[in-house]
């Protein structure tokens, strides 16, 4: 009896190999082969190609330039991360952890293409049809236009979409969709690999946008091969603590708008609702008069963002002082606490330090530098920061505080929060003083951060 083939795949990139391997050659990433048996293709006269017509090149200028129609979700905040819209015939990747609201976003989006007239096919390979029919009972009313489906075959979710021809398909995950050209069990690297391209061929093919939701592994990256995010035109990520109200929409690729963009919803009993002005939700239940508590502005894409740095400097009875940081990336903050310590003469090597964007908010924007610096020496000295002060710049290794971009922006939208006092760069202080009814103070260095803040007692 002949002996069942099978491959090694790489479970990080997909990198396929005949024999089992320590190192992936393609990502360097160790122990990650896993054996899948090999594909079998179909006998008979469905294995045949039909005859087709060959491909011929054309020329870059014979290409006529039009514009490309976007679809609205009826969610402002989805819309903005996607760059205007729905592009027709795009595949969106969504990832997140479990529970985070993939799903219901998905099922909001649905409710308000169907409401605008438009035919849209849920595809779901882990819930049946009853289960999300009592979910869409908490959002609301929906049109007719919804139709459902309970599938994991792919070949038969080809089917229904080319005789259905919606204006838009949710698959419901991808890692259950399975083809019965492969033998390997759904879920795995050549499945995901095959259903994802019979997805594309379908969404470019027919000009359909499809929606993808991807489960994430513990690491927090889409399971299956890398191959997959390559593969797609769009990948969103889903961020925030399950506990917390908040969620956030980042994009990691978008082929079709900018990747800085993020979208901040909160999770409510009836599905996800926008936040309309993130600054103003992050800072709510700010302490008043407490040391180590600060304001600091970043930019994500076009939109100012207002959050809380926590700072706690305590002394340390340790022979290695704790650093911990939530929120932000650890290495930049003992960055920032070696030049404070070599350059404004703090003893912080004696301290433990915590460092936290409070809300879970996630900022790796070096324009918060200055707001952590700020926040640590609030915390060292124990003497608050004027609650009406907000700052905003990149330290340097010299101690220097260094420009940063839209300054004028994050002036306005500090302003607009009835913020009375800005520090940001000296370099940044002619383009913000075109905001009227705000103090300015331009700062060139850490030392001058100090003096802002006083000369209180050391912290203990």
């Amino acid at each position: 009896m002949a002996k069942a083939k099978s491959r090694y795949f790489c479970q990080n990139c997909g990198f396929e190999s005949g024999k089992w391997m320590g190192q992936c050659p393609a990502c360097h990433e160790w122990n990650t082969f896993a054996e899948e048996p090999a594909a079998v293709p179909r006998g008979g006269t469905a294995s045949v190609r039909p005859a087709r017509e060959r491909a011929k090149p054309v020329r870059l200028t014979e290409v006529r330039p039009g514009e490309t129609e976007r679809i609205s979700t009826g969610i402002g905040e989805l819309d903005r991360v996607l760059g205007g819209g729905i592009v027709q015939g795009s595949l969106i990747l969504t990832g997140g952890d479990p529970g985070i609201g993939k799903s219901t976003l998905l099922l909001q989006v649905c409710r308000n293409l169907t409401a605008a007239g438009r035919k849209v096919l849920y595809i779901s390979g882990e819930e049946s049809l009853q289960q999300i029919r009592m979910r869409a009972e908490r959002m609301g009313s929906f049109s007719e236009s919804l139709h459902l489906l309970c599938e994991t075959n792919m070949e038969d979710i080809r089917e229904v979409i080319l005789r259905l021809m919606p204006e838009a398909v949710v698959i419901d995950s991808i890692q259950t969709m399975y083809s019965e050209n492969l033998s390997a069990a759904p879920g795995s690297v050549s499945q995901v690999r095959e259903t994802t391209g019979a997805l594309l061929q379908i969404a470019k093919g027919n000009n359909i946008p499809v929606f993808i939701v991807g489960h994430v592994t513990k690491e927090g990256v889409v399971a299956g091969p890398r191959v997959l995010e390559h593969m797609v035109d769009t990948v969103l990520y889903f961020e925030g603590e399950r506990d917390a109200a908040y969620r956030v929409l980042r994009s990691v690729k978008n082929r079709f708008g900018s990747t800085n963009e993020i979208g901040v919803f909160e999770m409510r009993g009836d599905g996800l609702a926008e936040v309309r002005n993130p600054s103003e939700y992050m800072l709510n239940g700010k302490p008043k008069n407490a040391s180590g508590s600060v304001v600091a502005c970043s930019i994500e894409g076009t939109r100012p963002i207002l959050v809380e740095v926590q700072a706690l400097v305590c002394r340390s009875n340790l022979a290695f002082p704790r650093r911990t940081a939530a929120g932000t990336d650890l290495n930049r903050i003992n960055l920032l606490l070696a030049v404070l310590e070599k350059r404004a003469g703090l003893q912080l090597s004696a301290c433990d330090a915590y460092i936290n964007l409070a809300g879970g908010i996630r900022m790796n924007e070096p324009a918060v530098d200055l707001g952590i610096v700020a926040a640590v020496i609030s915390s060292y000295r124990d003497c608050p920061v004027d609650e009406k002060m907000i700052f905003f710049g990149e330290v340097g290794l010299s101690g220097e505080v260094r420009a940063v971009s839209m300054p004028e922006q994050r002036v306005r939208e500090a302003e607009k929060l009835g913020f009375s006092t800005v520090v940001l760069p000296e370099v940044c202080r002619r383009a913000a003083e075109r905001v009227e009814g705000i103090r300015i103070i331009g700062v060139g260095s850490v030392r001058e951060v100090m003096r802002l803040i006083g000369a209180g007692r050391p912290g203990k």
